[in-house]
């Protein structure tokens, strides 16, 4: 009868009794055996039979001690296999946006940190000498690259590092992000400069506040505005909420993007359960009340030009938020910037609302929920196993994200961008940027408010030196969301939900909506996340939207090379994806 493969790991780990009687030192079987059935009881038989019972007791002894050597020998083999699995999966096309090669002065590149002319673009020196690192990986080559000013470009080796667990970034596949001059480039911009101008508004006033009207009839108006919508179009419940991006499976150049609208993150408030609960820590509690910047133009940054191109040049303004001295709940756009800008508790805070706040079940294919003799633990399929799987995965998702900034896209960042704009229409170059942007009633108001066309900026620094595509953040946030629903039952409804109250938003208030699931809360905290980075200026949507589904991607390679070393009888671990569908790793 052919072994199941529980009971093949069982011997192959622990051995037989038959395997120890073939290698007994003192007697052969046979000999045992005889020495048992023999009819002679001469002080030979006797010595014998005495012999063959420390045999046998020896070989019970022997059968019930840990195979130390298999052991050994599985953990290998556990190993090899999983870089088997990940080799058979195949690199998929990493095309570009053509940008980099089709502007040879590197407009459409992200060059910040290295020196540039009075119009900020790049010295094609310093450049080449960034170039050259990244195409040599030479640890020396990147010592040589030539720099602006004083900051630092930011990890451009880490993703060069090999991960133990998980996928390749190579073998993971994101869409070419849009080009320069694209109506879609044009249309995030113009979303961009909306959140810059809203930021000071409630995201409870989105139904009835005019300059929100007028930023949603605008969007609606773009040809290639791909953010939610609703029957079509942009509605105050869709407006800033977040979306992910694929490469569509139907196009095997990897060109053509697929984008979607993750289940829950339309529904209920606009800011995530696990964003407005309470944290319990053990014997301590952590507040969701966070520390968020002052409203008004005070606190929006890189509006002068020279300040821009002091930013441009790897500088520092000297400039620094201030903040509110009365801590609250996300209440506004400026809030969520604030909260993406400096981060929190986050998922590792909805790990701990899941396990000891709300009680949320664990995912029901956790092999010990029907067990009559056993819990899982610190080792395997407990909150302390997860724990520490969910605590791993944000490096490993940078590493892919990151290999996308530098070894692929180069993308410039929108405060770049908004550079090019000024320059246009101020200094009349004639960068190749679409009409719907410079013809934008958002581009007007900007000016008008702020007196620029540069894209007013939440933090004072701008962004990070690294280039824009993928998001950094938004893989983080792809990775852990992921992981939180294949460990937690992403159906459970989230019990006595809130949301901020309208006239204090130091309190909060019951929701009484339609239900609230896990899944959902934590693709809502997810995207929450990914928008909040744009909602500081720093990064486009694409950015983000693609970044989440890269992320997915790193969590489900870390679960199915995870999985192979479990003894437990287990079916796999399953949840719902970004895009809807039901995966089983």
């Amino acid at each position: 009868m052919e072994l199941n493969s529980y009971d093949k790991n069982r011997k192959y780990l622990f051995g037989s009794r038959r395997s120890f009687l073939g290698h007994a030192g003192i007697f052969t079987a046979a000999s045992v055996v005889t020495g048992v059935v023999g009819s002679s009881f001469s002080s030979s038989s006797r010595r014998n039979i005495v012999q063959a019972k420390e045999v046998l007791r020896a070989q019970e002894i022997a059968s019930r001690q840990f195979n130390y050597i298999r052991f050994r020998q599985k953990a290998f083999q556990v190993r090899v296999e999983a870089a088997q699995v990940n080799l058979q999966i195949e690199i998929p096309p990493h095309p570009t946006n053509g940008d980099e090669e089709r502007y040879p002065n590197r407009i459409a590149t992200d060059t910040r940190g290295l020196p540039h002319n009075q119009r900020g673009e790049v010295d094609l020196k310093a450049y080449d000498s960034l170039i050259r690192a990244l195409t040599t990986l030479n640890p020396n080559d990147f010592e040589n690259i030539i720099l602006g000013g004083t900051r630092k470009l930011v990890n451009p080796q880490g993703p060069l590092a090999i991960s133990l667990e998980g996928i390749n970034a190579s073998q993971i596949a994101v869409p070419p992000p849009p080009p320069l001059d694209s109506a879609a480039r044009a249309a995030e911009a113009v979303e961009l400069y909306w959140q810059a101008l809203l930021r000071d508004v409630p995201f409870h006033r989105f139904q009835d506040d005019p300059n929100v009207s007028a930023a949603i009839a605008e969007l609606n108006n773009l040809s290639a505005f791909y953010g939610p919508k609703q029957n079509g179009v942009v509605t105050p419940q869709t407006l800033f909420r977040g979306s992910v991006t694929y490469v569509d499976p139907n196009d095997p150049s990897g060109r053509t993007a697929k984008h979607v609208i993750p289940p829950g993150v339309t529904d209920g408030p606009h800011i995530s359960q696990f964003l407005l609960q309470e944290i319990p820590y053990n014997t301590q509690f952590i507040s969701p009340l966070i520390r968020t910047a002052l409203a008004g133009k005070q606190n929006d940054f890189l509006t002068n030009y020279e300040e821009w191109l002091l930013i441009q040049n790897g500088g520092n303004s000297g400039k620094s938020i201030q903040y509110d001295p009365k801590r609250r709940y996300i209440f506004t756009i400026r809030d969520l910037g604030e909260l993406a800008h400096i981060g929190g508790a986050l998922f590792f805070g909805a790990f701990l609302i899941l396990t000891g706040g709300i009680n949320a079940p664990l995912n029901p294919g956790n092999p010990y929920l029907n067990s009559k003799t056993q819990q899982g633990s610190a080792a395997t399929f407990a909150p302390a196993h997860f724990q520490a799987l969910l605590l791993l995965a944000p490096s490993r998702a940078i590493r892919a994200s990151y290999w996308q900034k530098y070894y692929v896209h180069r993308t410039l960042r929108p405060e770049a961008y908004g550079g090019l704009i000024h320059n246009n229409l101020v200094n009349k170059t004639e960068y190749p940027i679409n009409s719907e942007v410079l013809n934008s009633t958002a581009l007007a108001r900007t000016f008008s408010t702020f007196g620029t066309y540069l894209l007013p900026q939440a933090y004072p620094e701008a962004a990070p030196f690294h280039s824009s595509y993928t998001g950094g953040a938004a893989a983080i946030a792809g990775v852990q969301a992921t992981l939180l629903k294949a460990f937690f039952d992403e159906n459970f409804v989230i019990p006595n939900p809130v949301e901020p109250d309208p006239n204090d938003p130091t309190k909060v208030i019951p929701y009484s909506g339609p239900p609230l699931t896990v899944g959902g809360e934590l693709n809502k905290l997810a995207t929450n996340y990914a928008i909040g980075r744009g909602h500081g200026g720093i990064h486009w949507r694409s950015d983000g939207a693609a970044a989440l589904a890269l992320g997915e991607e790193v969590a489900i390679s870390i679960l199915r090379d995870e999985r192979l070393g479990y003894n437990e009888r287990f079916n796999g671990f399953t949840f719902t994806k970004f895009d809807g569908t039901k995966i089983t790793v």
